[in-house]
């Protein structure tokens, strides 16, 4: 049963959907791979205007949320990237720190709690994967495509659940 007194939700994730990570991207293509450094550098992402204005537009009529692969040890840097940013303020959803499953289930799950209070209006999001799985259930999509793909970033989202 939804709220339907309260505003939508808008659910935006994060790498390469409003932040481009090719700059860290090579900590990825290492063996193994070097995950600390690869979110150590996530506060120098620069912003990616598409998916930036894209938020700022949905927050006209909707609840902006942020749901992300990243995992939990990096809210802070999150939250002050996004404020930094001028991304709209929203809760930030995140993988738990031991949660290596695919970024696939860990967002449908979170997407499908979501659903259960409140309407979603949209998920925007660059991972196919997450795009396909979340279109079956049901829920609307705006595919990211705004930023070059990478294979080293697939990888890591599908078979690692690092991000």
């Amino acid at each position: 049963m939804t709220d339907s007194s309260r505003l939508p939700l808008a659910v935006f994730d994060l790498d390469n959907t409003l932040a481009d990570t090719a700059h860290r991207q090579h900590f990825l293509r290492t063996r193994p791979k070097q995950w600390d450094a690869f979110f150590a550098a996530a506060p120098q992402d620069p912003p990616l205007a598409e998916g930036v204005a894209l938020a700022g537009e949905s927050a006209g009529g909707c609840e902006v949320v942020y749901l992300t692969g990243r995992p939990e040890r990096c809210r802070q840097d999150t939250l002050d990237w996004l404020a930094a940013h001028g991304l709209p303020e929203g809760r930030v959803y995140m993988r738990g720190s031991a949660d290596r499953r695919p970024a696939r289930f860990t967002k449908l799950e979170i997407l499908r709690r979501l659903a259960r209070g409140r309407e979603v209006r949209v998920l925007v999001d660059d991972d196919e994967l997450v795009c396909d799985d979340a279109e079956r259930a049901g829920f609307t999509v705006v595919r990211a495509r705004w930023a070059a793909k990478s294979a080293a970033l697939e990888e890591a989202q599908e078979r690692e659940g690092g991000t």
